[in-house]
């Protein structure tokens, strides 16, 4: 799997401020078909990989900075959704390809959705952002995705580290030197800050997209099918319900778990998620 962080430009920030719910619903969907489109390329992948895109719109210090982190599959299917084509281990798309993609994608869904904003030129200039790096495989990625950046918040309890009736002091990392730093702000300049990254009311910060869009399960489900005969192991088999089973979801005597929902799916241990892994640092 593979990391794509989307920056936009500070041209861009205030139109997408003044109008959050169409703009960062247009930065998630043009980041995400981007990846899509330049995935299909033979040069690069050949198929249709999934995407997660997760909203961020802060910084350390909560200054306004959007941005979008996109989870990419390692590989994608055919069209036929008969093959699957992985990716190289290291290497997704070149960098600075896809942010250009990007760009031309959010100009062309900004005009046709909102031709009423008012853009400076130099945001279609401006060289965009693009960041990609491995990001490990299975479950395991998955799970430490999820865990650094869908349930991210603008700033925790933790990074607050004193107060009073005038100020707020909390910890920051500095990029560059990769230290931690305290800053001291004014209290309300510190609520100003925070409210900035509230999102509208019904807003998904979290969307899928290619493989992983809801109407494409089955087409997933083939592609994990896919893989596992690639790796040699067996796909695994849908246990009989047996109904002798005891209402509860505990553990039997060498038998696994049953889902306490659906009362016909098995449980599978992956890994416990410690509640201190979704904070931010």
């Amino acid at each position: 799997m593979f990391h794509v962080t989307v920056t936009v430009p500070e041209e861009l920030r205030s139109v997408l401020r003044a109008n959050q719910r169409d703009g960062y619903a247009i930065l998630m969907k043009a980041a995400a078909e981007a990846i899509i489109d330049i995935g299909r390329d033979p040069r690069f992948v050949g198929g249709t990989v999934g995407v997660l895109a997760v909203l961020h719109t802060w910084t350390q210090q909560l200054l306004y900075h959007p941005h979008v982190h996109c989870l990419v599959t390692g590989g994608g299917v055919s069209s036929d959704g008969r093959d699957w084509y992985p990716a190289r281990r290291l290497f997704f798309v070149p960098e600075m390809s896809l942010a250009k993609l990007v760009r031309g994608k959010l100009r062309a869904l900004l005009a046709n959705k909102r031709p009423d904003l008012i853009i400076p030129d130099t945001a279609w200039t401006t060289p965009w952002v693009v960041k990609i790096i491995p990001w490990g495989e299975g479950a395991d990625a998955v799970l430490r995705y999820l865990a650094r950046y869908v349930f991210r918040i603008a700033i925790t309890n933790s990074r607050i580290v004193g107060f009073d009736d005038q100020t707020v002091s909390f910890r920051y990392k500095h990029r560059k030197s990769s230290r931690w730093r305290t800053c001291r702000i004014d209290g309300l300049e510190f609520m100003r800050r925070y409210l900035r990254h509230v999102l509208p009311k019904g807003l998904h910060k979290v969307r899928y997209f290619g493989l992983w869009h809801p109407s494409r399960r089955l087409t997933a489900a083939n592609a994990r099918l896919l893989l596992s005969l690639e790796r040699g192991h067996s796909p695994p088999a849908e246990p009989a319900r047996d109904l002798a089973e005891p209402d509860d979801d505990t553990q039997v005597a060498g038998k696994p778990r049953i889902c306490p929902r659906c009362r016909r799916g098995h449980l599978v241990f992956v890994r416990e998620l410690l509640p201190k892994w979704a904070q931010a640092p």
